[in-house]
């Protein structure tokens, strides 16, 4: 941190009304690169798949484009946690984004140069982009209170829905532009993802200062240091909650991930055209984040045990209308794949509320920065699974057992609650006894 910012910090220290405007300006500026995120994201997501199954000639490794790109974010959601950790949320956050760009024109030359070596490598690295995506809701929380949390994630979710939703419906256009200067069509959508993703990262690295996260840091260590004797910070730490959390959101991407990627090859495959796909997973996408502004208030207003539950039970009902949708039925198709973005949603707000819940500055954005990773781990199997069922089963058959899947939810929330609850009544009952 330079002398300029470490002044610039100790400023809004002292001041809890100069904090109340930064809060708001975060979230203000983190929303503006979602935008640019959220399209970056949806483009890629949409023809991935697609240009996998044109260079390769084959639907069982379709699957090995959502997995590469997801492992990629894997990686780097370690390494943005780990630079946010040491150096703020700017730093990190611009890292991630700017290597995703760079993957995306990587992707671009790949499909030029019809090399698939270098397409699953591009891949890997434009990974990156959807992990930073994800990492950025976190910058709107780090100045929020506990019943301001999950609604700060809300805020920066529901603006990724513009940028998701028009880089979907925009992948007809960029095909055709790209194949208008020589560049396969499947690979125009990269154009605009590159782009996007670049313009997200400029946009972090001008605009958020001072640090919303190197605040909160200072202003904890301020804290301790009016304090005689140091805290115990791993006392701050809920280990039951983070893996809760953590699972919640597992799940919930895996099981979201491996509908959504292999859709487009399905509806390649029963005569619908890029159009008709980009919509549904334009949809889809807005799905994933316009309700996140409800969401937010509901889990903040009901608890995140209740929503982690109406997560699972909503991809249930995805998983089934997929699997029985006529396969010419768009709008079957559509409301499909809104459920599938809604219960991703309702399980990701949740599970971030819990997490931030159960962890404290000093090793919060390291632990956001792990948890993505297994977040990443669980959509990349996703997306590899979902490839080779889809070839040897059907889509039927995958969005049955996503749906089937998603229901671990309800048992694996509920019980953690029972017992919190009976660990936390045994502690009273034991302190009573003592009294």
């Amino acid at each position: 941190m330079s002398k300029k910012e470490d002044d610039l910090i100790h400023t809004y220290i002292a001041s809890s009304e100069k904090q109340k405007m930064l809060y708001k300006r975060t979230l203000f500026i983190v929303s503006i690169s979602q935008i640019f995120g959220g399209a970056g994201l949806g483009a890629g997501i949409t023809v991935g798949a697609l240009l996998a199954q044109q260079m390769m000639g084959s639907d069982a490794f379709t699957g090995i484009p959502a997995a590469l790109f997801t492992l990629g974010s894997a990686g780097a959601a370690f390494l943005v946690g780990r630079l946010s950790q040491q150096y703020g949320r700017r730093t990190g956050l611009t890292m991630g984004f700017i290597t995703g760009g760079l993957g995306g024109i990587g992707v671009v030359l790949a499909a030029m140069m019809n090399n698939i070596f270098l397409l699953f490598i591009f891949l890997f690295i434009y990974g990156a982009g959807t992990a930073t995506n994800l990492q950025a809701r976190y910058a709107g929380t780090d100045l929020a209170n506990k019943n301001q949390r999950a609604t700060a994630v809300s805020i920066a979710m529901v603006s990724v829905t513009v940028g998701a939703f028009v880089g979907p419906n925009l992948v007809d256009v960029m095909g055709k532009f790209a194949g208008a200067i020589g560049i396969p069509e499947l690979a125009g959508p990269f154009i605009l993802s590159s782009s996007a993703f670049l313009i997200a990262g400029l946009v972090i690295f001008f605009l958020l200062r001072p640090d919303p996260f190197l605040l909160v840091k200072a202003m904890k260590a301020q804290e301790k240091a009016d304090v005689e004797g140091p805290l115990d910070t791993n006392q701050t730490i809920n280990k039951r909650g983070i893996m809760v959390g953590t699972t919640v959101m597992v799940l919930t991407q895996m099981v979201m991930i491996s509908i959504m990627t292999m859709t487009p090859i399905h509806m390649r495959h029963h005569g619908h055209g890029l159009s008709e796909i980009g919509l549904v997973i334009g949809v889809h996408i807005g799905s994933m984040y316009l309700p996140s502004l409800i969401t937010g208030i509901l889990v903040d207003k009901i608890g995140r045990t209740a929503m982690a539950v109406a997560s699972g039970v909503t991809l249930l009902l995805a998983g089934i209308l997929a699997a029985f949708a006529p396969s010419d039925s768009l709008i079957m198709l559509v409301i499909a794949l809104a459920l599938l973005g809604i219960g991703w949603n309702f399980g990701l707000i949740s599970g971030t509320a819990q997490i931030v819940d159960s962890t404290e500055p000093s090793t919060r954005a390291r632990i956001q920065g792990t948890v993505d990773v297994f977040i990443a781990l669980g959509g990349a199997t996703g997306g590899a699974l979902s490839g080779m069922i889809l070839a040897n089963w059907s889509y039927t058959a995958l969005s049955i057992a996503g749906g089937l899947l998603s229901l671990l939810l309800v048992p694996i929330v509920i019980g953690s609650r029972v017992e919190a609850e009976t660990t936390r009544d045994s502690k009273n009952s034991n302190s009573s006894s003592v009294s």
